[in-house]
């Protein structure tokens, strides 16, 4: 347990930072479980809009630095190539992917 006043505060500041950490990312998970079921249905209008607003939630969550910029991008290409998947298969090989 933290003795020191300075070290009793950064336990409390841990404590909000993990919190707003967490809620962010499951934001984020939320977010990618839409645009999973769009693209399983293989509604490729309604996973393209999914996939803008996914796209726009890893870029403010990268912002607040909850996520490393490389782990969004990474994210980011993978979504990406799993519509261009549904695009060009018509929503078949896409819900395997």
């Amino acid at each position: 347990m933290a003795h020191s006043l300075s070290a009793k505060k950064r336990v409390r500041q841990n404590l909000k930072a993990r919190a707003r950490n967490r809620a962010r990312k499951e934001l984020v998970k939320n977010q990618l479980k839409s645009f999973n079921v769009a693209v399983t249905s293989g509604d490729f209008n309604k996973a393209e809009t999914e996939l803008r607003a996914v796209a726009s939630r890893l870029d403010k969550v990268v912002a607040k630095g909850s996520l490393h910029k490389n782990t969004a991008a990474r994210k980011r290409s993978r979504l990406a190539k799993r519509l261009n998947t549904l695009r060009k298969t018509g929503g078949k090989a896409a819900a395997k992917a």
